[in-house]
C-alpha cells in the first residue's frame, strides 16, 4: 500500500520508520530540502499546494499529515481523489484555539476560562473578566511556546498587544494545576478506539521536555479514556489523536488535542506493546489496531537546540536514542531519548544516572512523581 504524507518533519520519518516492515512504500512532500524524513522514501521537494506534488499524493492509497497546520487548499484538491486520514475536517478543528475550546465546551469537557480578543479593548476586557496571570494566545499557528506571551500585571497587556495585536487572539485563564498530562488514543475506520497509558509531561517555555508512562489511578486513566472517546468520536476521527489535559484535584481540563502523533507519546515507540506511529498507519491504512499496554515504565526526555553526545548515556541499559538529524537551533526539537525499565520502583532507581542528560529541576520532579505512583 501506498501511503502520502503531507509534511516531512520527525514525525513523518517515525512513521516511515514503523511503516516499512509493515510493508508500505512512502511519499513525503514537504518545501523544506534538508527536512528530516527526506531520505525516507520518495521526497518530493515542493510547496503544500504545488499542483504536481499533490497530484503524486493524490495517486496513493491513502494520506496522511505529520503535523495539523496544513494549508486547507491543499487538502481541498486531493480530500475527492483519495482518503485523507484524519480527514481535513478533523485537522483543521485544530487549527483555531478558539473554536477548539468551543468544542470542548460544547462536547461538555470542562476547560480553563477563555475569551475572544479582536482589540486592545478586548485584551482589557478579557483580563478584567480572567484576571491575572493569563496567557494571550495568536489563534492559529502558534506551537512550541511561539506565539503567546504570559499576562502577569497590567503593564503586560500593551506589551502583548505590540507583539500579538495584529493577530486575532484568545485569553486563556491561568491554570494552577497540580501537573500536566495527556492522553493518546487510536481510533479506526470502523470506530474501534484503544488509549495508551495517560503521559505525565513537563513543559518549559512552551515546550515539552519530558513524558513519562507512570502508574496513574484507575480513574484518572478511565476519565482521560472518556474524554479522548468524546472527542475522536465528535470529530468521526481515524488515527492518532493526542488530548493535552491539567489535572486540577479529581478533575481534568481540556487544555489542547492534536490530530496526529504526538510528542507526549514518543515513549510508545519501545515502552509499548505497538507504538503511536505504527498504529497510527494501522488505523490510516484499515489494518487492525495493535495493542496499546505499556511494557512497564518510561520516561521520554526531549533534546531541545542541540543533540548531546550519546556517550556515556548509551551505556544505561534500555536507553533508545533518536536523532532526527536536524541541525542545531535555539528551541528547536532536534531528538530525544527514552529509558525503559520494568516498573516504577526500578525506572526510579535508574533516575541518578540522567544526572547531566536531565536539567536537574526535572530530575527532582520526576523522582518525586516516581515516588508518588
Amino acid at each position: 500500500m501506498k501511503v502520502g504524507i503531507l509534511g516531512g518533519g520527525q514525525l513523518a520519518r517515525m512513521l516511515v520508520e514503523a511503516g516499512t516492515p509493515l510493508g508500505l512504500d512512502f511519499t513525503i512532500v514537504d518545501p523544506k530540502a534538508d527536512a528530516c524524513a527526506a531520505g525516507m522514501g520518495r521526497f518530493i521537494h515542493a510547496d503544500y499546494t504545488d499542483p504536481d506534488a499533490l497530484d503524486c499524493l493524490a495517486a496513493c492509497d491513502r494520506v496522511t499529515c505529520d503535523f495539523e497546520n496544513v494549508p486547507a487548499d491543499a487538502l481541498a484538491v486531493i480530500d475527492d481523489r483519495v482518503a485523507v486520514r484524519p480527514s481535513a475536517a478533523a485537522l483543521a478543528a485544530a487549527q483555531d484555539r478558539l473554536s477548539e475550546k468551543d468544542r470542548f465546551t460544547r462536547l461538555g469537557m470542562e476547560t480553563p476560562g477563555y475569551a475572544e480578543v479582536n482589540s486592545r479593548t478586548d485584551l482589557q476586557a478579557a483580563v478584567e473578566a480572567l484576571g491575572l496571570p493569563a496567557v494571550v494566545k495568536t489563534r492559529r499557528m502558534g506551537y512550541d511556546g511561539k506565539g503567546q506571551m504570559v499576562l502577569r500585571d497590567a503593564e503586560d497587556l500593551e506589551l502583548a498587544w505590540r507583539k500579538l495585536g495584529e493577530y486575532p487572539l484568545i485569553v486563556e485563564q491561568w491554570v494552577a494545576f497540580d501537573h500536566e498530562c495527556s492522553i493518546t488514543a487510536v481510533r479506526s475506520g470502523d470506530g474501534e478506539l484503544r488509549c495508551w497509558p495517560v503521559s505525565r509531561t513537563w513543559h518549559r517555555d512552551g515546550i515539552l521536555r519530558l513524558a513519562a508512562s507512570l502508574s496513574v489511578a484507575e480513574s484518572r486513566q478511565r476519565a482521560a479514556e472518556r474524554l479522548i472517546r468524546t472527542l475522536a468520536e465528535d470529530l468521526d476521527y481515524v488515527g492518532c489523536l493526542t488530548l493535552e489535559l491539567f489535572a486540577v484535584g479529581d478533575r481534568l481540563l481540556a487544555n489542547e488535542f492534536a490530530p496526529r502523533v504526538h510528542n507526549s507519546a514518543h515513549w510508545t515507540i519501545e515502552g509499548a506493546v505497538c507504538s503511536q506511529f505504527e498504529n497510527h498507519l494501522r488505523a490510516v491504512c484499515g489494518l487492525p489496531l495493535g495493542a496499546t499496554e505499556a511494557r512497564g515504565a518510561s520516561v521520554m526526555v526531549n533534546f531541545i537546540g542541540r543533540m548531546p553526545a550519546p556517550c556515556p548515556w548509551l551505556e544505561l541499559p534500555d536507553l533508545h536514542w533518536h536523532d532526527y538529524g536536524k541541525s542545531a537551533r535555539e528551541g528547536r526539537k532536534v531528538g530525544h531519548a527514552t529509558l525503559c525499565a520494568p516498573d516504577a520502583e526500578a525506572l526510579k532507581s535508574m533516575l541518578p544516572r540522567l544526572d547531566g542528560l536531565l536539567d536537574s529541576d526535572l530530575l527532582r520532579e520526576l523522582d518525586s512523581a516516581l515516588g508518588a505512583t
